[in-house]
């Protein structure tokens, strides 16, 4: 498709969607990106889904640097690290310019999407089998345009037994080359599309919790034009869980690259750019590294090779060295991984525009009625209302679903202090049974912050002796040499402490999405909140408005909240 006619195709348009089955040199992506910059009729949101081969060497596709396209290149290849096979979701432009990049093999990745794409591009002649044929039908709605480089012709008849006909023939894209999809009948699922894109037009929206998970919520739909009124039983926002001084964040580990290992790593992607995004870096979060000491008997000392290696590869020996470890410590090193104070990013979120923030409303019961959905206090008066609300309330989710969530209380305790002189600490963050963070701002003083406890079912947030001994013991495991300096402080009972409750579900995965028509859900980020937050609201808004998912299928229905058996409100 020519630039002129995109242009008149997706003026005024809330988003385009894009796929593009061979990402190659990326040159239709950053083409793409170049021609919405300078379109002041551009659409609100650009979603470019790309299929890029397993080859790709580095991790990184070879980009082309057309003239005109040289700085976006660049920005682009910055950002392609760490392409393990699967799904990667890229933001530039505020979030406004969204690359899906699906790394693997064509007909497995077309399985993994779910979106209706308004243009289809293929950059190559390439014959694909029935099953992609099928996959690209139902990645389409009617009137989704193909178009190629190269004639069709060979494939002609599998593209017309899946809906699609030729186009009309003009100079910039002659028939053999032009394809839309339009079928003679009804396809599955056409009516259920036109409800959603009926329904995800941006109105007003309550989100019930002004911690990680609802603050992420409500950015993600205030980015999409929602009017958003986050509301808290506390006065202040990030009173609860998220009130943590300061958070690990680093990719979860496993032998077999699990389904909590996958889901780690794009989280942390989408926390990063947001921390780059909004955060004072050194101030609000730091991301240079982190050392996981893998204390577990039989514990591998690296993970993964090729793509994978730029999350986590094997320590170096001055790695090793530099935390006080022995030479043969089975060490890790994350390489995009650190702290983040939550309470800074979730400031951030609500300080957005189109998001207004009221403490200290405690909502007690939901109710709905013709006018939407009403919070109401525990006297029976209405609080607030709206056509949609959100529950990211952690625990008190569970009350307002009227018996839909099962949600567990998890309590955990850290331990801090101001870094004394001649304390020596590792300059970078530790994990493994439990972390140290060395070096974080508190109050304007530099800290270090150690934990954390994990008390299942617990709701006390009294700060307890009890539990600063548990996370030295685990410190003097993790790190001998750190933990010696420290002692003191410990023994003299000088070690400040913060503790906060977490909410979990069943299987200890967030649960996200629709419990009813116009009731909605993010929430159980456990004990993962930095690294499940912004995921979990992309997820939540991608849902919402029929965009591409920023997780390969089968991967966001693990995170579904439907996967537990509801009871009826």
């Amino acid at each position: 498709m020519r630039d002129e006619a995109l242009q008149t195709a997706w003026a005024g348009q809330a988003q385009w969607r894009i796929l593009d089955t061979a990402f190659d040199c990326a040159a239709g992506f950053l083409r793409a990106w170049h021609l919405w910059r300078r379109d002041l009729r551009r659409p609100a949101r650009l979603h470019y889904v790309a299929i890029a081969p397993l080859s790709a060497p580095a991790g990184q596709p070879p980009f082309d640097a057309a003239p005109g396209l040289a700085d976006l290149a660049r920005e682009l290849a910055g950002r392609c690290w760490g392409l393990t096979p699967g799904l990667h979701r890229l933001a530039f432009e505020g979030g406004r310019v969204l690359l899906t990049l699906c790394v693997g093999r064509t007909p497995d990745m077309l399985r993994e999407l779910s979106f209706a794409a308004d243009q289809v591009r293929l950059a190559h002649t390439h014959t694909l089998e029935p099953a992609a044929w099928r996959a690209l039908a139902r990645l389409s709605r009617r009137g989704t345009q193909v178009s190629a480089v190269q004639p069709l012709a060979a494939d002609g008849e599998q593209l017309r037994a899946c809906g699609f006909v030729q186009g009309p023939d003009s100079p910039d894209a002659p028939d053999s080359l032009h394809w839309v999809y339009d079928p003679a009948w009804t396809p599955r699922g056409e009516r259920a599309a036109t409800r959603l894109e009926q329904s995800a037009a941006p109105g007003r929206c309550i989100v019930v919790g002004a911690g990680l998970a609802g603050a992420a919520v409500a950015a993600s739909l205030a980015r999409r034009g929602w009017q958003v009124e986050v509301i808290d039983a506390a006065p202040k926002p990030a009173s609860g869980a998220s009130g943590l001084p300061a958070g690990l964040l680093a990719p979860h580990l496993s032998p077999d690259d699990n389904l909590l290992s996958r889901l780690s790593r794009s989280g942390i992607r989408i926390t990063l750019d947001a921390a780059a995004e909004y955060l004072r870096e050194g101030l609000d979060w730091s991301a240079r590294g982190t050392l996981e000491h893998r204390l577990k008997p039989g514990a591998r000392a690296a993970h993964g090779e090729g793509f994978a290696a730029d999350w986590s590869c094997a320590a170096t020996a001055q790695q090793v060295q530099s935390a006080g470890l022995p030479p043969h410590a089975p060490c890790v090193w994350h390489g995009h991984a650190g702290w983040i104070r939550p309470a800074s990013l979730v400031q951030a979120w609500l300080a957005q525009p189109g998001i207004r923030f009221r403490g200290g409303l405690r909502a007690e019961r939901l109710e709905h009625g013709a006018d939407g959905w009403r919070l109401m206090d525990a006297s029976g008066q209405m609080l607030v209302q709206a056509p949609m609300v959100i529950l990211a309330a952690a625990l008190d989710s569970a009350a307002l679903a009227g018996g839909g969530l099962r949600l567990h209380a998890v309590r955990g305790q850290v331990s801090w202090g101001p870094r004394t002189e001649g304390a020596t600490l590792p300059a970078f963050a530790v994990n493994g049974s439990g972390h140290l963070l060395p070096d974080v701002p508190i109050d304007g003083i530099a800290s270090w912050i150690t934990g954390s406890t994990y008390g299942r079912g617990e709701t006390d947030t009294t700060v307890r002796e009890a539990d600063h001994a548990a996370n030295f013991e685990r410190m003097q495991q993790l790190l001998p040499c750190a933990a010696a300096p420290l002692a003191p402080a410990f023994v003299a009972g000088q070690v400040r402490g913060w503790a906060g409750v977490r909410c979990a579900s069943t299987d200890r995965r967030p649960l996200v999405g629709e419990l009813e028509p116009g009731l909605w859900v993010s929430t159980a980020m456990g004990s993962r909140g930095l690294t499940f937050a912004a995921l979990c609201a992309e997820l939540l808004a991608a849902r919402l408005h029929g965009e591409p998912l920023p997780l390969p299928a089968s991967m966001a229905a693990a995170l579904d909240v439907k996967r537990q058996k509801k009871t009826p409100r």
